[in-house]
């Protein structure tokens, strides 16, 4: 799910120091007594945030109702302009999500799209509530739209491929799971989505087995063994399919690879 990161500037400090020069002692006068030295203090700034900026901090803690109340209220501002007004929207639409309160959720992503029919990330997220519904050919729709906008976001490929992969597409699937690793190699790692929804996976042997492949094709042997002792510990048990398999083979003499067919992990659905 959701993780959102809010990163606020820190305040600056200025010190002016002001320093007299000593007066020129003239023969015969007076000796004046040098001035001491001033030093003025110049308070910090004071740093406004947002009504935005706080949504973003509660969702960062989690905190999503709170979240919710904040979105709202900036939105309320006036002269907002309709890249801002969707940007919240979007924000707003995923705090819902988080809530899953999916009506919602649809409500304020739609809202975002009609004020920036150019920005993917709520098309995408639109998607993710109709596959978390179980409604996973219509996610399609939403996230086949996203990548036509913007074809280079990692995040919507591996969505697209998950929900192909819920549909038994499983060559489809693949193949946007290549295009998401391509753009982003590190895409599966735990990170912040910076608004942009990433579907629950599925979590089941054969989805791991499929990732494994993937980072097989890529020789990418670490990834893929993690991903097939995954998939071992779900109750993968078809070796054959291993041994026959055009991508795992590129891996096969990989010292991790073979101490793991040669001693697989006791599955944890057993």
């Amino acid at each position: 799910m959701i993780a959102m990161r809010a990163v606020l500037g820190w305040a600056i400090f200025a010190e002016i120091t002001l320093l007299n020069s000593p007066a020129i002692e003239a023969q015969d006068s007076p000796v004046r007594p040098i001035p001491a030295q001033n030093e003025f203090q110049v308070s910090p700034p004071k740093t406004i945030v947002s009504l935005e900026d706080r949504g973003d901090i509660f969702m960062a803690r989690k905190s999503y109702d709170d979240a919710v109340d904040y979105y709202q209220r900036a939105l309320k501002r006036p002269a907002l302009s309709p890249q801002e007004k969707g940007t919240i929207w979007n924000k707003l639409g995923i705090a819902y999500q988080q809530l899953m309160n999916y009506d919602q959720a649809r409500r304020a992503y739609k809202e975002a799209t009609r004020l920036r029919p150019d920005f993917g990330e709520p098309w995408n997220n639109l998607g993710t509530t109709y596959y978390m519904a179980d409604k996973v050919k219509k996610s399609v729709k939403f996230y086949t739209h996203a990548i036509t906008i913007s074809p280079d976001s990692s995040s919507f490929h591996m969505n697209l491929g998950t929900s192909y992969y819920k549909m038994k597409k499983y060559k489809e699937a693949v193949a946007e799971f290549q295009r998401a690793l391509a753009l982003d190699p590190n895409i599966l790692a735990e990170r912040s989505s910076g608004g942009t929804v990433m579907q629950t996976r599925g979590a089941d042997a054969n989805f791991y087995y499929l990732l494994a492949k993937t980072f097989a094709r890529q020789d990418r042997a670490d990834e893929a063994v993690h991903y097939l002792r995954r998939a071992f510990e779900e109750g993968f048990k078809d070796h054959k399919r291993l041994e026959e398999d055009a991508d795992l083979k590129k891996i096969s003499q990989n010292p991790e690879y073979l101490e793991l067919i040669k001693n697989p992990p006791v599955s944890i659905r057993e």
